[in-house]
């Protein structure tokens, strides 16, 4: 006689972080469904990593042979949880996990799209059993055509902003990526969200600076020679400021004729190999210790920005400059050098190729080179007093 199949397996899955989560494969009458444990193997690199495993694996063995047993009583409970589990703990929950392991920004997004939600439903004890396809058309709905920009501030304001289409983008991605996570971990069965067009993403204006007037800021006078310095450095290395703030110079190392920075992105969590310029070497200043701060005096963004702002009007630029248009500086820069936009898309520490493309638009040269080839049709005194010579007549 065959060996009868069993109701419940344990299963493993691997993860982009390396972890391996443990979640059980559930066999009924049929039916299959998962329970998500958030048990995570990590990689053996040590013997406490290996002990660590081996207690995860039992605590995970535990629980199967618990759900055997409930599976004989005819508990089938557990199966579907999504009658029980209220949104809005699970979002909150969410959010929470997010606070201090992601760029403030982002978990700001999270947090404002909560707001977001509770405007739109009022029922705080609302389930995963409720919110089906409809409701989640409803929010869609919702933020096209009745939600406003800071929507939760009370001060007093002449009128209501509508949301940027990035911030419908924003907000809508992260209830679908929650109803993902929902499903991922059992809760949900499939996602509502599934079928529900989402928003398409606006280009936005990337500001930058040519090499001229990068010179022109290095020899202008900045109230901060400290914010001076980090964003010079930001123009040579295209290093976002979060990872300036946080870059110390256990991080930096000399190979050969070049400086190399190892450090792992804030922003993407990725780990980063970045040999920089002299010039850019130069603008560290003197080695300090290993847990050292390379650069000081930054403060809050807000002043940051300030004070480059100031900078840039004494240096006679009529942009709107931040800190983060350093990084933009880089990239244009370095495709205008000539650089591939792969080798390019690698220094920026860009996961995606398609994400440096958007550079590659905002300097095209090859539209540069057309618009060259354009004849003169002005005569001097309606053009220039020089007008260049035609095409036409060469």
């Amino acid at each position: 006689m065959g060996k009868s199949k069993e109701p419940v397996r344990l299963r493993q899955r691997s993860m982009p972080s390396g972890n391996i989560s443990l979640y059980l494969d559930i066999y009924v009458d049929g039916r299959r469904t998962y329970e998500y444990l958030r048990m995570y193997l990590v990689p053996e690199r040590t013997r406490k990593d290996k002990e660590k495993n081996r207690e995860t694996l039992q605590l995970a063995e535990a629980v199967r042979a618990k759900r055997v047993v409930e599976l004989r009583n005819g508990q089938y409970g557990f199966v579907s949880r999504s009658s029980d589990v209220r949104f809005f703990d699970y979002y909150r929950s969410m959010c929470e996990k997010r606070l201090g392991a992601e760029s403030r920004g982002n978990w700001g997004n999270w947090y404002s799209c909560y707001h977001h939600l509770r405007k739109y439903e009022r029922r705080e004890g609302i389930t995963f059993a409720e919110i089906t396809q409809g409701w989640v058309q409803g929010f869609r709905d919702y933020l096209d055509r009745e939600a406003c920009a800071w929507s939760h501030d009370f001060r007093d304001k002449i009128k209501d902003r509508p949301l940027s289409q990035n911030s419908k983008v924003s907000y809508f991605n992260k209830l679908r990526a929650c109803l993902n996570k929902a499903v991922e971990e059992g809760v949900l069965a499939s996602n509502p969200a599934r079928g529900v067009d989402g928003f398409k993403a606006e280009e936005g204006t990337r500001m930058y600076l040519t090499v001229d007037e990068v010179r022109r800021l290095a020899g202008t006078e900045c109230d901060y020679p400290g914010i001076k310095a980090a964003f010079l450095f930001s123009c040579l290395t295209g290093l976002r400021r979060s990872d300036v703030v946080r870059l110390t110079w256990g991080d930096v190392y000399e190979q050969g004729e070049f400086t190399r920075i190892i450090f792992r992105q804030k922003k993407t969590g990725g780990q980063e190999y970045l040999d920089i310029t002299r010039e850019a070497a130069a603008l560290m200043g003197e080695r300090g210790g290993v847990d050292d701060h390379v650069f000081t005096g930054l403060h809050s963004p807000s002043c940051t920005n300030t004070a480059i702002k100031l900078w840039v009007l004494r240096a006679g630029i009529n942009k709107e400059i931040t800190f983060h248009c350093a990084r933009h500086t880089f990239a244009t820069m370095m495709l205008d050098v000539g650089a591939d936009i792969y080798t390019v898309s690698k220094l920026l520490g860009h996961t995606k190729v398609q994400t440096t493309q958007l550079y590659a638009r905002v300097l095209d040269k090859a539209k540069q080179a057309a618009v060259s080839m354009i004849p003169s049709v002005l005569s001097p005194s309606e053009g220039s007093e020089s007008p260049s010579k035609s095409p036409l007549d060469r």
